[in-house]
């Protein structure tokens, strides 16, 4: 498969031009181990080491439509393994700020390698509650799934009127913050079990 074919594949689903612009723009190929750039533009998760996948582009490409990605946002990524999800959103969000938090730390160094070119990119290895405590953020996205839903993550890191999409066992979740959560969630997926 190669990349006009995966893209024809997204706009078959009809996402956003913003989501399709920016897989457009990202070299998937570029985010994968050496061995596996013949497969980068199948649709299908791919491994990248430390028992991690980058996931499949059907799966982001619906994660950031949920997002509802604005110029301007300042946007979280926890668990943002290779980089591909946080270069995608640096195409969507020039103007934004952007943070990944990934735990395994040589995963987190080559992903500040691969993304030096976007300045509002930030890479940050750890825990999200504990080495970004004292930020909030108008949109979170996780890339691995938690076992329950995050909730400490919404109440102490997404601002009002914020968005949450997470993997939470088998679904994706939304979440809505307000003075009451809305809570969306979309069963039938797959993802590797949060570090």
């Amino acid at each position: 498969m190669k990349k006009k074919d995966l893209i024809n594949r997204l706009k078959s689903f009809n996402f956003p031009k913003n989501i399709l612009d920016a897989f457009e723009k990202v070299d998937r190929s570029f985010f994968v181990t050496q061995n596996l750039k013949e497969e980068a533009y199948k649709d299908i998760p791919l491994p990248i080491g430390h028992n991690q996948t980058i996931s499949q582009p059907y799966t982001i490409a619906f994660m950031l439509m949920l997002l509802e990605v604005r110029d301007g946002q300042k946007i979280l990524e926890i668990g943002s393994g290779s980089g591909y999800v946080l270069s995608l959103l640096a195409e969507m969000n020039k103007n934004g700020e952007i943070y990944g938090v990934e735990k395994i730390k040589e995963l987190a160094e080559n992903s500040k390698e691969k993304l030096k070119k976007y300045k509002n990119v930030k890479v940050v290895q750890g825990d999200a509650l504990n080495e970004l405590q004292n930020e909030n953020f108008d949109r979170i996205i996780a890339s691995a799934s938690f076992s329950e839903l995050p909730q400490k993550i919404v109440n102490n890191q997404l601002k009002i009127k914020g968005i949450l999409v997470a993997p939470v066992v088998s679904s994706i979740v939304v979440i809505k913050k307000g003075s009451r959560n809305k809570v969306e969630e979309y069963p039938g997926f797959s993802f590797v079990p949060i570090v």
